[in-house]
């Protein structure tokens, strides 16, 4: 069974206590990622092959923290540790990029700031057992709606600050935020200890039902396609806009994020999670579309808010379906299971698209993301959505 809910007043406390610390803790990661693309490979010299290895990695780093975290979590009936640990990862990693001279020096850094990502399935588990059916969209699109207005300040920041400061003393600042996320919740989340969570073995096919390794299966495919950020700026960059200008582009993309979330959360309460999902690979098709033939300031500048509208629908949505399909005792272990699989396609995600690029040129990396999105959208239509009452 599930563990007991809170009282109204203290899981609404909870979320919004993860709200400031998601808010204070994007606020440093953009300040680095927005400018991230540029530095590796504008002043580190790499390419689109090493850049896509490097995201890559840290997407796989990023799923497979969290799989574990899921995992102990679960088994010592501890969230709260790998929360506030996680955020004190991605400071210590800001500092290690500032003191990086050459691409290779980024990638332990680049590990431990991915690795930081620990803290997502606990906290995830704790919003979903402090919601219900009704709000637990909302309540992950509250999340997500300040994560994406941490990272449209952080980018604000980074246009302002750059030129002043240069990418180092930026990186250097973009760790105090992070800190700070770390004091909040050690000292204002109030864990509570369940005796009803119990141990997830791992991920066996014989233990999902079919529902769950459909979706399982289907956001894998998808993920194989979903190749990191990056590439859409240095397209960006590629088509003429300058570095001071790339930027501007993700801070539009953010603040569409931010501004689509809890819409996209609420929305999928009432007419359920499937529809929303839909919409997402269907922004993301359009991206890959534009991406591939529309080069012109309009087409990129749609471009990265279609990007925004499908971050915002995505992750909120993703989240809440999983939750309701996973063995409602196993839900941190479940969660971070997904995201070890998603973890499995993600370094070969990236690779490949950078390793497209370099091949055949901008447009190439797109095109395959565009065939396993319409791959994945039909195999969506066979997953059956599943209520439960309660927290």
């Amino acid at each position: 069974m599930l563990t007991p809910p809170p009282d109204q007043k203290e899981a609404n406390r909870t979320v919004r206590v993860f709200a400031l610390t998601s808010f204070l803790h994007d606020v440093g990661a953009e300040m680095v990622f927005s400018v991230w693309p540029l530095y590796v490979r504008n002043v580190l010299g790499a390419n689109m092959a090493v850049l896509g290895f490097i995201d890559g990695l840290g997407d796989a780093v990023v799923s497979l923290s969290q799989a574990v975290s899921g995992y102990i979590s679960d088994r010592i009936r501890r969230r709260k540790i790998f929360v506030w640990m996680g955020y004190a990862f991605g400071g210590v990693a800001r500092l290690g990029y500032a003191v990086s001279s050459s691409w290779p020096q980024l990638i332990p850094w680049r590990i431990l700031d991915r690795s930081g990502k620990m803290r997502s399935s606990p906290r995830d588990a704790i919003v979903a057992e402090a919601s219900m059916d009704g709000n637990r969209g909302k309540n992950f699109g509250i999340i997500r709606l300040m994560d994406n207005a941490g990272a449209a300040v952080g980018v604000i920041i980074s246009i302002v600050l750059l030129s002043v400061l240069g990418y180092r003393n930026l990186f250097l600042l973009a760790s105090i935020p992070s800190f700070l996320a770390v004091a909040v919740v050690f000292f204002l989340i109030r864990e509570r200890r369940s005796e009803h969570i119990h141990i997830y073995k791992g991920i066996r096919l014989k233990d999902l039902d079919w529902n769950l390794k459909l979706y399982i299966l289907l956001s894998a495919i998808f993920s194989l396609g979903a190749f990191s950020y990056s590439f859409l700026l240095i397209a960006a960059n590629s088509f003429g806009f300058k570095a001071t200008t790339v930027p501007m582009f993700y801070l539009a993309y953010t603040m569409i994020a931010a501004a689509a979330s809890v819409p996209f959360g609420r929305l999928s309460d009432r007419v359920g999670r499937k529809a929303i999902l839909h919409v997402a690979f269907f922004c993301w098709a359009l991206v890959s579309i534009v991406f591939i033939g529309w080069h012109s300031s309009s087409g990129i500048f749609l471009g990265f808010i279609l990007y925004g509208l499908f971050n915002g629908a995505l992750d909120p949505v993703q989240r809440s379906l999983l939750a309701e399909l996973a063995p409602p005792q196993f839900v941190a272990s479940t969660m971070g299971g997904f995201q070890m699989v998603i973890g499995l396609v993600s370094l070969p995600a990236s690779l490949i698209a950078g390793l497209l690029w370099d091949r055949f040129g901008s447009g190439a990396p797109f095109l395959f993301s565009l065939v396993l999105t319409v791959i994945a959208s039909i195999l969506l239509l066979f997953v059956k959505e599943r209520k439960r009452g309660g927290a």
